[in-house]
């Protein structure tokens, strides 16, 4: 069977699945903003997630606890449709056409390709679409119209600021990214602009699929990087073990840019919680679906102050040592 074949299977497998979910949510009379008898309204909601990984996932469950925190809870005035695109754009597209044939009430889309999918999709029948995990909502486009959410801008010179305190003699850090993925393209930007301003120069490499990534480090490890400082790169955060495997057996650190990412073997990281920033993103839209504000009225939003991660293991095994401000100031994450 050809890969063209097997994705049209998979999203007719898709629709099929959500069809049927969908049927058995009208035997049980609760579909979304519907008024039971003796019972309040019940917001019917599409999750659609770019791909499975701990960053993406935790947003999902914040995402969650931010709606429960509102009083909207699963289960109970809440009906939630979930469906993961495994980082396949043309699954990201059936779901979110999924999504409008249902009327859900609101859509959210975790991670820029599953946004934009859900966004086309709602239009029609302007049906809200929310954010969350997108680094640059303006050059995705994403930044008018009956949506919103929240940016997860990763706090470069922070970063930055961190590498040269562990690591103060070197000179170049390696960034590996994709290039169809417009938030890393914009983080990489923002590299190469603030790197000299602390003594680095960017090594950059850019590839078009997941495939590609582990070719990618050897080539960095070949050019004499110093380190690798990862993005929220889907396809690069993906395979992030294979990476860890071929720097740690070069002796090179990797910097995560979330909690998740130096929790399983990165050294270090400044960067997000994104069980917060989901939480943020299900306050914003239990405004939207009780009617208390429009996405119009909300403009995205980030997350103001950024977290100190390392990973004690992963940094005493390549003998660096941490400052003892930053030790003070820092989350321990060996052995979560």
């Amino acid at each position: 069977m050809t890969m063209t074949a097997m994705k049209k299977l998979l999203c007719a497998a898709l629709a099929l699945t959500s069809a049927l979910s969908l049927a058995a949510c009208g035997q049980s009379g609760s579909t979304g903003s519907s008024q039971g008898e003796g019972e309040g309204v019940t917001y019917k909601i599409g999750i659609s997630q770019y791909g499975e990984h701990a960053s993406l996932d935790n947003c999902r469950e914040g995402f969650l606890e931010g709606l429960r925190q509102a009083g909207l809870v699963e289960g109970e005035n809440l009906k939630v449709m979930y469906e993961n695109a495994h980082f396949d754009d043309d699954m990201t597209t059936q779901i979110g056409e999924t999504f409008s044939a249902a009327d859900v009430d609101l859509m959210v889309g975790i991670a820029t390709n599953s946004a934009v999918a859900c966004y086309n999709a709602a239009e029609d029948k302007d049906i809200p679409v929310i954010f969350t995990a997108i680094t640059d909502p303006v050059g995705a486009h994403l930044d008018s119209g009956n949506i919103t959410g929240t940016s997860d801008v990763l706090p470069v010179e922070g970063q930055l600021q961190l590498i040269r305190a562990l690591q103060p003699e070197a000179k170049t850090i390696g960034i590996i990214y994709t290039t169809s993925e417009a938030n890393s393209v914009y983080s990489v930007g923002v590299y190469e602009e603030k790197a000299a301003d602390y003594g680095f120069t960017i090594e950059s490499i850019g590839v078009t699929a997941q495939e590609e990534v582990t070719q990618a480090v050897d080539t960095l490890l070949s050019r004499g990087v110093d380190c690798l400082s990862n993005l929220t790169d889907n396809n690069v955060v993906g395979v992030l073990p294979a990476i860890l495997e071929k720097t740690d057996a070069a002796g090179v650190p990797v910097y995560g840019s979330e909690i998740e990412q130096v929790k399983n073997g990165c050294v270090a990281g400044a960067g997000l919680d994104y069980v917060q920033l989901g939480i943020q993103t299900g306050l914003m839209a239990a405004k939207v679906l009780r009617g208390e504000a429009t996405c119009q009225d909300l403009p995205y939003e980030i997350i103001e102050n950024y977290g100190l991660y390392i990973n004690s293991d992963a940094l005493n095994a390549l003998g660096i040592t941490v400052p003892e401000d930053i030790a003070a100031q820092a989350q321990e994450c060996a052995g979560q």
